[in-house]
C-alpha cells in the first residue's frame, strides 16, 4: 500500500516535531511546516494525502490557510488542531472546510485514530459510489469530479459538500436520517458535528435555490428530505 503523505502545519516547534516523529512512526510520511505561509508554498508544490493545520499560526492562520489549500484541492482532507473550544471556533472551522477538529491537549492515539478514519471513508467512497452522476431538477451533480452544473454555470463542491449531496441524492423523496447521514460522513454524531452538518445543509440549499422545484426540507426529529423532479 502506498505510503500516505501529511502536510502539518504547526508554530509550536516542540509539538510540531513530536506530531510529526510520530506520525512517521506509523508509516506516515509526514511535512512538518511552522507557519502557514510555508505551509502553502509546500502545499503548491508537492502532492498531499491529508493536511493537519494548526488553527493560531503567524504570516497566515489555519482558517485562512485552509480556504486556500481547497482552492488548489477541493478534496483534500482537512484535520484542524487548536487550543480554542468555543462552539463558534467549531463551526469556523468547519465553514472553511475542515473535516475534523480535534482540540489540544489531545492524545496521539485520538489523532491516529481520526486521520484512518477520514482515509478510510475516502477510499470507501471511491469503492463503493454506486453513481457517477444524478440530475436534480435542472441541476447535473458529477459524483466524480465534485461538480454542480445548471445551464451554464458550474460550482465545485467540497468533499463534504459532495458526500452529503450524494447521500442525499439516493435518498431523494425520502428521509435521509440525521444520525445516519452523520456517520457515515463524519463517522462520529456529536454535537459539532451535527452543527458542522447544518452548516452544509444549508450550502447547499443556497447552491440549489436556482430551481425552486428543488428543496431540502427539515424532518423535525428525523433528518432531511431532498424533494426533486
Amino acid at each position: 500500500m502506498k505510503t500516505k503523505r501529511i502536510l502539518l502545519a504547526e508554530d509550536d516547534r516542540n509539538l510540531g516535531a513530536l506530531l510529526s516523529n510520530y506520525l512517521n512512526m506509523k508509516h506516515f510520511e509526514t511535512t512538518l511546516c511552522s507557519n502557514g505561509k510555508e505551509a502553502l508554498e509546500v502545499f503548491r508544490k508537492d502532492a498531499f494525502d491529508l493536511c493537519i493545520l494548526d488553527i493560531m499560526m503567524p504570516e497566515i492562520d489555519g482558517i485562512t490557510l485552509a480556504r486556500e489549500l481547497r482552492k488548489i484541492q477541493p478534496d483534500i482532507p482537512i484535520i484542524f488542531l487548536t487550543a480554542k473550544n468555543l462552539k463558534e471556533d467549531v463551526i469556523e472551522g468547519f465553514k472553511s472546510g475542515a473535516d475534523d477538529y480535534i482540540t489540544k491537549p489531545f492524545s496521539m492515539d485520538e489523532l491516529i485514530y481520526r486521520i484512518e478514519a477520514i482515509l478510510r471513508r475516502i477510499i470507501e467512497k471511491k469503492e463503493y459510489r454506486k453513481e457517477d452522476e444524478y440530475i436534480i431538477g435542472a441541476y447535473r451533480f458529477d459524483t466524480v469530479k465534485q461538480i454542480l452544473t445548471i445551464g451554464n454555470e458550474s460550482m465545485q463542491l467540497t468533499t463534504k459538500e459532495s458526500e452529503l449531496l450524494e447521500l442525499l441524492c439516493r435518498h431523494r423523496n425520502e428521509i435521509l436520517e440525521r444520525n445516519y447521514a452523520l456517520r457515515t460522513i463524519w463517522i462520529d454524531d456529536n454535537y459539532f458535528n451535527a452543527r458542522s452538518m447544518d452548516v452544509y445543509i444549508t450550502k447547499l440549499r443556497k447552491y440549489l435555490k436556482k430551481d425552486p422545484s428543488v428543496k431540502i426540507l427539515n424532518v423535525h426529529g428525523k433528518g432531511y428530505k431532498l424533494l426533486a423532479e
